[in-house]
């Protein structure tokens, strides 16, 4: 995996002491977040920072950095509240390989011919590596990537699922979506501080 999306991952917040370069499924797997990971455009909706801000006024009143000490615990959390985030996940799905727990999933619904007209691979082995409250909601890649070091996102949703594919993009520029603590305490101070007029 290309270092600079374990520099990336790391600045979101993952842990990447496990990934040793092994495999690109054992790089994924070893992956961990304990918190969800928020847009680059959270800052359009700030979904659950008004309610925080009204829950929490009296700390904010008396004590700023414990406040937003606070609201970042809160939303960096392992929590499942839909703010907009997404969920780094890494478990295998493997449609297409006999014996496998999943085998034949997809029968009846879609077929080899049609996601190999998105999807350039050899097996069609994926692993979910992200689901969201958005459109799509999952994301996939494939192990069998060409080019394992930076593999494309696929993303698919639970209503139309691999019956639609879309390309994400890289596994780079997937991961630069999201803000790290920093970026997201930014614009949520910015816009309480200089936007929010019931304060």
């Amino acid at each position: 995996m290309k270092e600079e999306i374990l520099i990336q991952i790391q600045k979101l917040g993952g842990n990447i002491d496990n990934v040793k370069g092994k495999s690109l499924q054992e790089d994924l797997q070893s992956i961990e977040f304990k918190h969800p990971l928020y847009p680059n455009d959270f800052g359009d909706e700030l979904f659950g920072v008004d309610e925080f801000y009204t829950n929490n006024l009296h700390l904010y009143s008396t004590d700023k950095k414990a406040f937003y000490n606070n609201l970042l615990d809160h939303f960096f959390s392992d929590h499942e509240i839909p703010y907009g985030q997404s969920f780094y996940r890494n478990f295998l799905f493997t449609p297409f390989k006999k014996d496998s727990a999943d085998f034949e999933e997809l029968d009846g619904l879609v077929d080899q011919h049609e996601i190999r007209e998105t999807i350039v691979a050899g097996d069609l082995d994926f692993i979910c590596i992200c689901y969201s409250y958005g459109f799509p909601d999952q994301y996939f890649v494939c192990l069998t990537d060409p080019i394992p070091e930076n593999p494309t996102v696929y993303g698919t949703d639970h209503e139309v699922f691999f019956q639609e594919i879309n390309n994400e993009g890289t596994l780079e520029e997937f991961f630069k979506r999201f803000l790290c603590k920093d970026e997201f305490l930014n614009i949520v101070e910015h816009y309480i501080e200089n936007v929010k007029t019931d304060k």
